[in-house]
């Protein structure tokens, strides 16, 4: 059964976002206007959605497509973390107003499900649960070639009458197992290591053996009874598992960049196949520009990092801090100094210095601007 949660409440909230004119609306509004890559046909990331969907422990799973921007009491409360959590911190999310946030996990599905009119029905007759879902999610983070603020992820959750069966940890196991053999062949090589998860007890991480070096895939578990619970859902018990789309593909193509997945370059769209070993179309130089500023003690990196993609897009491979000091003397009190060297490169042509100093003298003008920032 496939299901689409219509939301107005997230109508109106992109509403809202479009009358703003400050920097994050804007930026919130570009973030869920990009393509959802695993519904893009052509996109690796559609590929695994699809090979996925066709594990047979999976076969016959619901498939939901959620809202994008839902309340924090949903997002944070009802999976387990309450105010303080380190999850919620404005440093790594991005909200819209103080009751809601653009999702940072696809977890939050269980919500929409459990609480569908027709999977109500189910519980009713004691059916089982079975749901996967995937969509884009959002987070602030650093800026290299394995990480961006947008990407997708897959989860999935199986539940099931409590007196009726009984499932374990092993189940999940053999479950995930199936799932990463239909992307990375039978003969992968697979561990589970302890974990913790607000929303499942026990957790576990999931790791497979490329090339001699161990990679976390993916974290699962049990179902705790007590989110569950939040949900009003009550004598069932079950698994649960979600992994990051991107990860797969990076692995499973040896991709050098996460940018790529998102090239419209022929020549690099044609090579993104899964199982297919990613060869360069070609070695761009980079171009760096080092930039040093002043700035209130109570700065956030990763709110400078979303400044920068701002404004160099994907052609910013990487920014590096070379340094942070504090010297009150020559700075003032509750002053810090930062110097970042910001890397760019094209992985579609050659870039000409010219066009980098545009860049470059927009982002030293933003700066001043909108972190009240001293130049250097």
């Amino acid at each position: 059964m496939k299901l689409e949660i219509d939301s107005s409440e997230e109508l109106e909230i992109r509403k809202s976002l479009e009358k703003r004119g400050d920097p994050e609306a804007k930026r919130m509004l570009r973030f869920l206007n990009m393509p959802d890559l695993s519904r893009t046909p052509d996109s690796p990331l559609g590929a695994i959605i699809e090979r996925v969907k066709k594990v047979p422990v999976l076969k016959n799973f619901d498939d939901i497509k959620i809202p994008e921007i839902v309340s924090t009491h949903v997002l944070f409360d009802l999976f387990n973390m309450p105010p303080g959590h380190p999850a919620r911190s404005k440093s790594d999310s991005y909200y819209v107003d103080e009751g809601h946030i653009l999702i940072t996990h696809d977890t939050v599905m269980w919500y929409f499900y459990l609480n569908h009119p027709d999977v109500k029905k189910k519980i009713e007759n004691g059916e089982d649960l079975g749901v996967i879902c995937y969509a884009k999610v959002y987070r602030k983070d650093e800026i290299d070639r394995k990480h961006m603020n947008v990407f997708h992820q897959f989860g999935g959750l199986y539940l099931v009458r409590d007196e009726q069966k009984t499932l374990t940890i092993e189940d999940l196991k053999n479950a995930l197992t199936e799932i990463a053999q239909s992307i990375f062949g039978k003969d992968i090589k697979i561990r589970f290591n302890p974990d913790n998860f607000p929303y499942t007890d026990p957790s576990l991480e999931m790791e497979i053996e490329i090339n001699g070096q161990w990679i976390e895939m993916l974290g699962c578990g049990m179902a705790r009874k007590s989110v569950l619970a939040n949900f009003g859902l009550t004598g069932y018990h079950g698994w649960a598992f979600g992994f990051g789309l991107e990860r797969m593909a990076i692995v499973s193509m040896s991709l050098p960049d996460i940018r790529l997945l998102w090239s419209e370059d022929p020549r690099v769209k044609k090579q993104l196949k899964l199982g297919n070993s990613f060869v360069p179309v070609s070695k761009y130089p980079p171009i760096t520009r080092d930039i040093s500023f002043v700035v209130d003690k109570d700065f956030v990196p990763n709110n400078y990092f979303d400044l920068i993609r701002d404004i160099g897009g994907d052609l910013v491979e990487e920014v590096q801090l070379l340094d942070n000091y504090e010297d009150a003397k020559k700075f003032g009190l509750g002053k810090i100094s930062y110097t970042y060297r910001i890397v760019y490169r094209s992985n579609e042509k050659t870039l000409v210095s010219k066009e980098i100093d545009l860049l470059q003298d927009e982002l030293y003008k933003q700066t001043a601007k909108q972190f009240s920032a001293v130049l250097r």
